[in-house]
């Protein structure tokens, strides 16, 4: 099988028959892009750009095919030697029966295309979904739960689009439901044995203790493989001895340290939960730095101090309730400031082959939707919830880009892996929960 690649190579030439303003129009509508990156296929200053690579024959005929009916002067030209192949392919060549359609994305090395995140879910709509699950699960006796979780994450993944697509929550109720039984079992069984053996009890707690970073492993890649995007599914290969270092070596050392090692341990948690991700076979990267953990946690340092000591002032000065003001309005501000601040770390340090994010959350508008959506939950008495989680997820989503270099079609789809729910369901029970953010 030959593995001969090619490339589109398109020099702003168009067509007889065609004039160029006809065929910017009809680039920009099949690669959906801006005026300027059309524009820039067109600059007398490119040389025949590769708006396409990697690509094998019956793939660049299909594009040649597309691109010279846009009315582009376009040609196929080898990567792998250096005579080209033939510039025209044959006119009657057609794409196979079955044959799925090829992106129109083209490339482009001097910048990345922005591809915001988009939350289109509204309250309402998600209420349904919401009081639906709560009564199912309080009449089944909880049994209903695993299918409300399942329900609860299609609707979030469904409504979160990027670039065009939407992503997908695959779990099954049943394999969460087992898995959640099974951590019953266990649950039980540790209570009945620390209430008739206290030895017992002892060794299935210093058990559990080895069993907490399986655990977070399990529940990792349970959710990150039962995710999906364009139909490629994510998936975790954390090791476990790097999540005994992050739940109990790093914040041991952390604690020698009198906390001084804290921005480091978060680092150190990101590292794991990043680089252990993979989207198809691809994996994640996170490239901050340790300076860039210990910035962050420096300007709150400072942040706190400020506040601190004009609360302390204003409680020496006798004014107690500007002292509480001035706390109160500290309190927030540093909320926001981590809620904001770890989150944009995170996403902006992290990158996906040429790929990279972009997070803008403000401090301010997060502390802002926190405290308006936890007051108008406690006035509705819990139904404002599902209003509150949709508003979250749209700002978040608004505030998030994915910063394209070419397209995401590249992306081989790892083999479909199938992930035990139990991991994630004993982290329930036991109250183990992981994330990065």
């Amino acid at each position: 099988m030959s593995t001969e690649l090619y490339q589109i190579v398109f020099a702003g030439q168009v067509l007889d028959g065609f004039d160029e303003p006809q065929v910017k129009a009809n680039l920009k509508d099949l690669f959906n892009a801006t005026e300027e990156r059309i524009e820039r296929l067109f600059s007398p200053t490119t040389e025949a750009p590769a708006i396409k690579s990697d690509l094998n024959h019956e793939e660049a005929v299909i594009y040649h095919q597309r691109l010279t009916a846009a009315g582009a002067d376009v040609r196929i030209s080898s990567q792998n030697r250096a005579a080209p192949a033939p510039a025209k392919p044959a006119p009657a060549a057609k794409a196979p029966a079955g044959t799925p359609p090829v992106s129109t994305t083209f490339e482009d090395a001097g910048d990345r295309r922005r591809a915001p995140l988009e939350f289109t879910g509204r309250g309402g709509e998600y209420f349904g979904i919401w009081i639906v699950n709560i009564l199912l699960t309080i009449v089944t006796l909880g049994i209903y739960s695993a299918w409300a979780t399942v329900r609860n994450n299609q609707y979030f993944y469904g409504n979160t689009r990027l670039d065009g697509a939407s992503f997908q929550y695959l779990a099954s109720p049943i394999t969460i439901l087992k898995g959640r039984l099974i951590a019953l079992a266990v649950l039980v069984a540790y209570v009945a044995l620390s209430e008739l053996f206290v030895e017992a009890a002892i060794a299935f707690a210093v058990a559990f203790v080895f069993l907490v970073p399986w655990i977070m492993i399990r529940s990792l890649r349970f959710n990150a493989i039962n995710s999906a995007y364009r139909n490629i599914r994510f998936d975790f290969q954390g090791t476990y001895g790097q999540a005994f270092m992050v739940a109990f070596v790093w914040p041991l050392l952390n604690l020698l340290c009198l906390l001084l090692l804290t921005p480091l341990v978060l680092k150190k948690t990101h590292q794991f939960v990043a680089n252990g991700s993979r989207y198809g076979t691809t994996s994640f990267d996170l490239a901050a730095t340790t300076k860039a953990y210990y910035l962050l946690f420096g300007k709150a340092l400072l942040l706190a101090l400020g506040f601190g000591a004009g609360a302390y002032l204003s409680a020496r000065a006798g004014i107690p309730v500007l002292a509480a003001i001035i706390g109160g309005v500290g309190y927030l501000t540093i909320f926001g400031f981590f809620m904001a601040g770890v989150a944009n770390l995170f996403l902006n340090s992290t990158e996906l082959a040429e790929h990279r994010f972009e997070s803008e959350l403000g401090p301010a508008q997060m502390v802002w939707i926190y405290l308006s959506n936890s007051l108008l939950v406690v006035l509705t008495l819990g139904l404002f919830t599902p209003w509150a989680k949709v508003r979250m997820a749209r700002y978040r989503a608004a505030c998030t880009t994915m910063l394209i270099s070419g397209d995401l079609d590249h992306f081989v789809a790892a083999e479909q892996n199938r992930a035990s729910a139990l991991g994630q369901e004993l982290g329930d029970a036991f109250d183990v929960e992981f994330a990065a953010i």
